[in-house]
């Protein structure tokens, strides 16, 4: 393993984990914004009807993805700029 790949392992693990904090935090907003409750439904709630829990799961997923992406992609790019290297 590169030098650098072993740099970059922890800088991405704390930008994976600041990526988790900020996709809750947004997918808490959006799903107040839709007009339902400040918690999404879990999987086991026998109350939520099952289109509530999968659509609240879609979502949920999309916003995790999409910041995820955007991060790795960020901290990949600044590297880059960093160090004339791409991480990956």
């Amino acid at each position: 393993m590169q030098v650098d790949k072993v740099a970059y392992k922890p800088v991405g693990l704390a930008l994976g984990m600041g990526a988790g904090m900020v996709a809750g935090a947004l997918f808490r907003q959006v799903w107040k914004r839709l007009g339902h409750e400040d918690e999404a439904p879990a999987a086991g709630d026998e109350n939520r009807r099952w289109g509530e829990i999968l659509v609240a799961a879609a979502l949920q997923g999309a916003v995790f993805s999409t910041v995820r992406a955007a991060v790795e992609r960020g901290g990949a790019t600044a590297a880059k700029r960093l160090t004339g290297k791409w991480p990956g």
